[in-house]
């Protein structure tokens, strides 16, 4: 690792063990800074293919010089310990780093594995940060610009080994968050595993769905589903390895599902509405309380949505023409009409210039909808 101008960043090079979509993107996103990458598949294919698109170098299991600064492993949850213990021994010189979504699984692999001498080498890491799709093929180079990196250290991690794995969030755009394993895998069942059971457990309501009730769906269905396209191969070990803490939050899930089907088995019942609005109103006090912008809450914005024809230009236009006020878009959600050739743009905005743009955008011909 290297200091310039103020700031860390790696030197190289860097051995990638694991060449899915974020061990690519990882790849592609240090190769864009100009840094050397090796990288490492089980499958040749899968490698292959990473390398074809850019991300690396393969390794070369003859060269016995090789000594990388840094190793990332990019494997699945259940062969992760594994691999970072065996990249421990077989690069002594190297921080080791793994990237996997559950930490606390890892590094009591690592520990029990018992060599006491290279722990001060191993950081867990996980970037908050991936798509549905799977594979080297969807990876991105600026797939982690701005998204939180979670760093855990452990109590053995020495601080120049810690300082290495920031510097892999930093030279990719992430923003370093700092956590323990056990504050982490806590945090991640409710912000990440939860959503994605109760998606796929809403997506699985819909395998025998009329295909004529479907074409009715707007972008509130494709909201709460979309995660439910994830691959379940990964999902199973993360699942698994983070189960008893999942179980914790699914118990109170299940003990408002109860509240709520006990309401609805008599919606006119006394009190029944009013613990249906309560139900509502404590979503609401929650998804008010998930950081918009900058950290800003998303009621802080307001919002317009203006009717967009679906021909081709016509998003660019709009786009064109807000930045042409000099008013600045804090967020744009598109929703397109099933039935009709028609699409809306709803647009976030501070709420001081919603009428300045309402106004502009009227004057040139667009329809905006109050």
């Amino acid at each position: 690792m290297t200091v310039t101008n103020g700031g860390t960043h790696l030197s190289g090079p860097v051995l990638i063990v694991g060449t899915g979509l974020l061990g690519t993107s990882i790849g592609l996103g240090l190769r864009a800074r100009g840094l050397d990458v090796v990288l490492s598949d089980i499958s040749p294919s899968t490698q292959a293919v990473a390398q074809d698109i850019g991300a690396g170098r393969p390794l070369d299991p003859s060269d016995s010089a090789f000594a990388p600064e840094l190793v990332v492993v990019a494997a699945p949850p259940d062969v992760t310990g594994a691999l970072v213990v065996e990249a421990l021994a077989a690069y002594p010189a190297a921080v080791v780093v793994d990237i996997a979504s559950v930490k606390d699984s890892v590094l009591k692999a690592v520990t029990e594995a018992g060599d006491d001498a290279a722990l001060p080498r191993y950081v867990g890491t996980h970037p908050m940060a991936g798509r549905e799709k799977s594979g080297p093929v969807a990876a991105r180079a600026e797939l982690f610009t701005s998204m939180p990196w979670v760093i855990c250290a452990s109590g053995q991690s020495a601080p120049d080994a810690v300082r290495t794995a920031e510097a892999l969030a930093i030279d990719l755009g992430a923003v370093v968050s700092r956590m323990s394993a056990e504050e982490h895998d806590q945090s991640v069942a409710v912000i990440s595993h939860l959503p994605q059971v109760l998606s796929s457990l809403l997506a699985s309501r819909l395998q025998d769905t009329p295909a004529h009730a479907l074409s009715l769906a707007g972008n509130g269905l494709r909201d709460v589903t979309r995660i439910a396209a994830s691959d379940p191969r990964l999902w199973v070990q993360i699942l698994s390895a983070n189960a008893g803490r999942l179980v914790e939050i699914l118990y109170g899930v299940r003990e408002d599902l109860n509240r709520l089907i006990g309401t609805l088995e008599n919606p006119l019942g006394d009190g029944a509405r009013l613990d249906m609005a309560q139900l509502m109103a404590e979503g609401n006090i929650g998804q008010a309380r998930i950081p918009g912008k900058h950290g800003t809450p998303p009621e802080a914005f307001a919002r317009l949505t203006v009717l967009v024809d679906d021909v081709p230009g016509q998003i660019a236009r709009l786009l064109t023409e807000i930045g042409d006020t000099g008013i600045n878009l804090e967020d744009l959600r598109l929703e397109h009409s099933p039935e009709r050739q028609v699409g809306l743009a709803e647009i976030s905005v501070l709420p001081g210039k919603r009428h300045e743009l309402t106004d502009f955008l009227t004057s040139r011909g667009w329809k905006v909808v109050q």
